[in-house]
């Protein structure tokens, strides 16, 4: 009998062998990847940063949903229960400043007003300004320092004055005496939002300088580069290169720069309720439940304990995911 003429021979197996793996090997190259994904799989790699972005997202949940959990559990953050205070002391019945199955974290002195209650609603001033503040300086940050970097010459010198005279004005006193001076009606608003409203624009305005100084450096040395050179021997003029050529090319820092300048303008806010110039009572806020705990630290030390750990987790979720948004989108800086 003949042998089938395609029977492949003992060199012609390997070859194909070869061939299949090279194959394979091509289609894997060919598959591209945006620096959005590489940035995403890196910082699934760290995972304290996930934690803290976990964590961060609960927070805004819980200061979405204050109203829906709050009524959930059954208590008003400004109802009084004073039949849960002992009348002599004015310090909560029972351990750990009343906590039971009604009152998950207990109730404040002398009143009884459900604590749980009052910290989902204090997520929300804190967070409130904590966003709202930094989304003021990044934008005039955005704006002023890539002004500053491109154009150079006089605008450059005005608007680096302007931002060393803000950074070393004391913007805490500044912020102190212009809330305790605010009207308790303005531009429609009313009590408590006058001042939330004031906080936003004055921690925003004096925190664009240290947003605008990073977008001014990076500027500085990104309009030196090809495409814009290219863009410019195209006939691009301005506004297109700053604006489709150079602020693309900013959105990593100035995302990295804004997860960490919104836990500090979070403690500002704190700091601020926490000296008496913030919200006012009834308005919940983790500052100011501190600044009340103050009095009743020694008979009722959960009242201090549980805002601070609040503002605690609070900020170290922030951190802890501003540093992986860093990492990822800039893997040869260093911690």
């Amino acid at each position: 009998m003949t042998a089938p003429l395609h029977e492949p021979t003992a060199e012609a197996a390997p070859r194909a062998a070869e061939e299949a793996a090279v194959a394979t090997t091509g289609a894997k190259a060919v598959q591209g990847r945006s620096l959005g994904r590489i940035a995403w799989e890196r910082l699934k790699r760290d995972k304290l940063a996930l934690t803290g972005g976990v964590v961060v997202l609960l927070l805004i949940l819980v200061a979405l949903l204050a109203p829906a959990l709050a009524n959930l559990i059954g208590q008003d953050p400004d109802a009084y229960h004073e039949n849960l205070i002992d009348p002599l002391f004015g310090t909560p019945t029972g351990s750990l400043g009343g906590i039971s199955g009604d009152h998950l974290l207990g109730v404040e002195p002398v009143n009884g007003r459900d604590i749980f209650a009052r910290i989902l609603y204090g997520a929300q001033i804190s967070l409130l300004v904590g966003f709202l503040s930094a989304l003021v300086a990044v934008v005039l940050g955005t704006i002023l320092g890539i002004l500053a970097g491109f154009f150079g010459g006089w605008v450059d010198a005005v608007i680096s004055r302007v931002m060393d005279g803000l950074l070393a004005f004391p913007q805490l006193l500044f912020i102190i005496a212009l809330v305790s001076v605010m009207p308790n009606d303005m531009l429609g608003l009313t009590g408590s939002s006058v001042r939330v409203f004031v906080m936003v624009l004055v921690i925003g305005f004096f925190g664009w300088p240290y947003i605008g100084r990073v977008v001014r450096g990076q500027t500085l040395s990104l309009r030196e580069r090809e495409y814009v050179e290219a863009a410019r021997s195209l006939g691009a003029g301005r506004f297109y290169i700053l604006f489709k050529e150079l602020l693309p090319n900013l959105v990593a820092p100035i995302i990295v720069y804004t997860t960490m300048m919104i836990p500090t303008n979070i403690l500002t806010e704190a700091a601020l309720s926490f000296l008496g110039v913030g919200v006012k009572p009834p308005t919940a806020s983790w500052g100011q439940m501190l600044s009340s705990a103050i009095d009743y630290y020694d008979s009722d030390p959960m009242y201090m304990v549980i805002p601070g750990v609040a503002i605690f987790i609070t900020v170290l979720a922030f951190n802890l995911f501003g540093d992986g948004v860093r990492d990822a989108l800039d893997p040869k800086g260093s911690r």
